[in-house]
């Protein structure tokens, strides 16, 4: 059930993929937001735990190769709980600093920050030279107001990653199985607007994440990950990127269902 304080979603009206649920919200139902979806992504019955993530062939494939070879000298990971998905470029990372709003997730070879629910990020302009964002900005409301946050820490000449799911995840009006109660996906086409006029430009786009992808999870041991397997994730690029798939936000049966279910960004700010 939604927060009394909250505007009803009106699930309809929403679900052609026209404007976002949320965006536009007042500070009151922002914060009524962020107190139900705070915690609820660390309540999912699920593993928890350093050095268990499951996206690192994905992010390689559509996003860090794609960065140039350089040592960073200052890396955000918004909502990266323990700093897993920085993997690939730890080692060049001379400083981290992980915006998370749980207090469970600690990694002491980071440092760690809070989330403001208005969106507000407290560190000075142009502070990182990469920030990550992997599946974060679907939990909370104000996207706009997180992405021009995180366009105004970058420094110019600066990069970003950013993955999302570009489809509803279902009527968020009931309770859905493995999913918080507030998070919703952004439309392909409402997230590309939102990332030029923050001051960012794409560098690569791409759809990934096929509806049927992670069918092949029953293939695996226990503990291997679709995603972390190289040679599936170049599979669904091959899948995601034919042309025959929709881009419809919210699927009304069970062919429309078949279709690439997020989208990946190769950011940098304009200097």
């Amino acid at each position: 059930m939604l927060n009394d304080n909250a505007a009803k979603s009106t699930f309809e009206q929403y679900a052609d993929g026209k404007s976002l649920y949320g965006d536009d919200f007042s500070p009151d139902q922002i914060e009524a937001w962020f107190r139900d979806e705070a915690e609820a992504y660390f309540k999912l019955p699920q593993d928890q735990e350093i050095g268990l993530y499951s996206y690192h062939a994905r992010n390689w494939r559509h996003g860090f190769r794609h960065l140039p070879m350089q040592p960073f000298e200052h890396v955000l990971c918004l909502g990266g709980a323990f700093g897993d998905e920085l993997q690939p470029i730890v080692d060049r990372a001379k400083k981290v600093t992980v915006l998370e709003p749980e207090g469970e997730f600690q990694n002491p070879r980071f440092e760690y920050a809070k989330p403001n629910p208005s969106g507000r990020m407290p560190f000075a302009d142009g502070t990182f030279d990469l920030v990550t964002c992997f599946g974060v900005l679907h939990h909370i409301p104000n996207v706009s107001t997180v992405v021009r946050e995180m366009a105004r820490c970058t420094k110019p000449g600066g990069w970003e990653l950013i993955c999302e799911p570009s489809h509803s995840m279902g009527n968020w009006d009931t309770p859905r199985r493995m999913l918080t109660t507030r998070e919703r996906g952004i439309p392909a086409a409402i997230m590309r607007n939102i990332i030029i006029a923050s001051g960012l430009q794409i560098v690569r786009e791409r759809r990934c994440m096929f509806s049927l992808t992670s069918r092949m999870q029953y293939l695996l041991p226990r503990r291997q990950f679709v995603y972390n397997k190289p040679w599936i994730t170049a599979l669904d690029e091959y899948i995601c990127a034919l042309p025959m798939w929709p881009e419809r936000y919210h699927a009304r049966n069970v062919l429309q269902k078949l279709r690439p279910m997020a989208v990946f960004f190769v950011l940098q700010k304009r200097t």
